[in-house]
């Protein structure tokens, strides 16, 4: 294995707004906690350890310890269930869709940056211990984003309709899509062992959030990560409070939006990445996920006929918790409440979300997390590292897109001068001297000169893009060399890891996928990583 390392900024495939936030620009910093380095944690350790009682300890042991009774949880996971109810131990979350086979690659990445930090921080905190979870986002209703994943070059998909919370999802009619994913796995040893984690998932499983528990276990169960259903009556028992609040209040609504506006004064051109609404919750039913509106003194369902009084809305907010979903606005709160966490590690996308929450968790007098940009990855094998280095390519220049690519490659081997700036250069000479003569004549002669430069400027840029065209025909063999290889690295022009699914390189890797993820990708290395195996 080899790996390189790039900054984020320098791929030209991040927001601003993350570049900012890893060179810790002061003006995001109201934005956020503490910044993400080994020494802050003392601190945020501090913080938690004071806020999260012994109760809450309690009541989430007791949980996960009936999650996992329906499976034999290995050695690691049994010690890190024991830990959590120690008042010394503290957890790193990352949270995901429930996508099918981990949908892109990135799932992984998540996770095994949760849970390389969890044991940098044990080296650094011995005194604490530190437990990695992986948060099952099996309240969300978007079946469409996790209805499908990519194996050699095809996607897999799942046709159904669907409503509802996908973690309930039945899984009877997923039957059809696994039979055409096997039969196109091979008989390999590495294909024997990603067809045991289906048996074991999804031939298993009650719903898709089971299957996704069962999975992600397999996976990563013996490094200790402990998989979270967070959708359980107990837990949402403890977040009660801010529940009735929500319904009864708008301040969650207010909170964010004017974190919201100020981030837009900080950062010209700042979208944000979620907005907040007057109720920031959605009711659980066996026939969908509903948004809660309020029309006058009544809370309706949102595409329902469903309509309560204040006074039995309350009642039931109080007596079934677990009817109340939170949207992506108290989604992170109702985790702070539940975890001894102490940072979240998400993608940019998602970190872009949380710098509008600070307000609110202030608001709240919930500790708000440290974040961590997760790890970002390109993994490519030995024979195709010849092949970049054949073609002379700069492993930065990799990352432009496609287009800019080739043409900046075409211009650097062709053996012809494709830059016509000079001609432009002697146009401008000779328009000079017209503009001189137009000072000397009638003003009519001015629009007939404009006119005539910028026919002749539009002129050679055509002709400029023409010969560039001329010469990747005549390179056509190098031009289509270097199409093929920015597929594999960047299929479909986009990062690799948002598209590829690990089951591709596990069948070639087999045993040594898995090692080599967890050596390449440091946490703390706030840089994208290129992995040669």
């Amino acid at each position: 294995m080899r790996t390189e390392h790039i900054a984020f900024q320098e791929t030209g495939r991040f927001s601003s707004l993350i570049c900012d936030y890893l060179k810790e620009d002061k003006g995001l910093q109201p934005f956020y906690g503490l910044h993400p380095n080994i020494k802050n944690f003392k601190a945020q350790i501090k913080a938690k350890k004071s806020s999260f009682s012994i109760k809450k300890r309690s009541v989430l042991s007791r949980t996960l310890r009936h999650q996992y009774s329906i499976l034999k949880p290995t050695k690691a996971v049994k010690i890190n269930l024991n830990l959590l109810e120690k008042e010394n131990t503290f957890t790193v979350t990352t949270g995901h869709q429930l996508c099918l086979m981990t949908g892109p690659l990135y799932f992984l990445y998540k996770i095994i940056s949760a849970i390389n930090l969890c044991d940098q921080l044990k080296k650094a905190y011995p005194e604490s211990n530190f437990i990695p979870i992986y948060w099952m986002a099996s309240e969300d209703h978007d079946f469409e984003e996790i209805s499908s994943f990519r194996f050699r070059d095809k996607n897999i998909f799942w046709s159904r309709e669907a409503a509802g919370a996908v973690g309930d999802l039945p899984l009877i009619d997923l039957k059809e899509s696994l039979d055409v994913f096997e039969s196109n796995l091979g008989d390999s040893s590495a294909a024997q062992t990603v067809k045991k984690w289906i048996l074991n998932s999804y031939k298993k499983g009650a719903n898709l959030s089971e299957a996704t528990f069962r999975l992600v276990d397999q996976l990563f169960g013996k490094y200790g990560l402990v998989v979270l259903e967070p959708n359980k009556k107990e837990l949402k028992l403890l977040f009660s409070p801010i529940i009735r609040e929500e319904l009864t209040e708008y301040n969650s609504f207010e909170s964010v939006k004017e974190q919201i506006d100020k981030i837009k004064k900080v950062r010209e051109g700042y979208n944000p990445q979620v907005n907040p609404r007057k109720i920031n919750l959605f009711y659980l039913t066996d026939s969908g996920r509903y948004r809660i509106e309020k029309e006058g003194e009544y809370f309706v369902l949102n595409g329902t006929d469903q309509r309560f009084n204040e006074k039995e809305f309350l009642v039931l907010a109080k007596k079934y918790p677990e009817r109340f979903s939170p949207n992506v606005i108290l989604r992170p709160v109702y985790q702070e409440v539940i975890l001894p966490n102490l940072c979240y590690i998400g993608g940019g996308g998602e970190l872009a979300y949380w710098f509008q929450l600070k307000n609110n968790f202030d608001r709240l007098k919930v500790p708000f997390p440290i974040l961590l940009l997760r790890n970002s990855a390109i993994i490519y094998s030995e024979k195709l590292g010849k092949k970049i280095n054949k073609l002379n390519i700069e492993k930065q220049d990799l990352f432009l897109k496609r287009n800019s690519l080739i043409n900046k490659k075409i211009n650097q081997i062709s053996n012809i001068n494709l830059d016509l700036s000079f001609l432009k250069q002697k146009l401008n000479e000779q328009f000079d001297h017209l503009n001189i003569l137009v000072e000397q004549t009638d003003k009519s002669f001015k629009g007939a000169v404009e006119a005539q430069k910028i026919k002749q400027f539009k002129g050679i840029e055509h002709l400029e893009k023409r010969l560039l065209k001329a010469q990747k025909r005549a390179l056509l063999d190098k031009t289509q060399r270097l199409i093929e290889l920015h597929n594999c690295l960047f299929p479909d022009d986009t990062l690799q890891e948002r598209t590829l699914n690990f089951v591709d390189f596990y069948l070639e890797m087999e045993d040594s996928f898995f090692p080599i993820l967890f050596k390449a990708l440091d946490p703390m290395n706030s840089n994208f990583v290129m992995i040669e195996y």
